[in-house]
């Protein structure tokens, strides 16, 4: 079957097609601008589209940092120092990745933590405790919380 040739797009239909994008699931600037340049628009007509996404508010960076840090603290149980990474990785400012973080309340962020690290140390069959804890430290340190958290609670419940 041969391939078929890439469709392509007028401004209007792209944009269509974006803002669907965009209404389905919070969209950070950068993954938009891929889709476009998924979809073989010039540049010019990316900036274009990216202008009219933002004054429609269906790009907002403040909103979309702060959906996927509640997100992923709460389903995948992520730290802040992960969390923080993968929003630089997606190009989000400083100002809208703190205030995302900000949303966390302290003591929901330790409950969580605990919660995590007391069930990971359950379910670890290691019977050498030494490699039991860096086991633990290793997953928690991946998860992305900070790592005298790691380190003091590791040594709580690995004695």
């Amino acid at each position: 079957m041969p391939l078929q040739p890439k469709k392509n797009f007028t401004v209007q239909e792209a944009t269509k097609k974006l803002e669907h994008y965009c209404a389905y699931q919070e969209r950070c600037h950068q993954e938009a601008k891929q889709k476009l340049q998924g979809m073989n628009m010039i540049p010019e007509a990316i900036d274009v589209i990216i202008v009219h996404l933002l004054e429609h508010n269906y790009l907002n960076e403040a909103r979309f940092a702060k959906t996927f840090v509640m997100g992923k603290f709460r389903i995948k149980k992520w730290g802040r120092r992960r969390l923080t990474h993968e929003l630089k990785k997606k190009d989000v400012s400083k100002v809208n990745i703190n205030q995302a973080l900000a949303e966390i309340a302290e003591t929901d962020y330790i409950e969580v933590f605990n919660d995590l690290a007391e069930k990971r140390a359950h379910s670890i069959k290691e019977s050498d405790k030494s490699k039991k804890r860096k086991k633990l430290i290793d997953y928690l340190l991946y998860r992305g919380w900070e790592s005298h958290l790691v380190y003091e609670k590791a040594s709580d419940i690995i004695r």
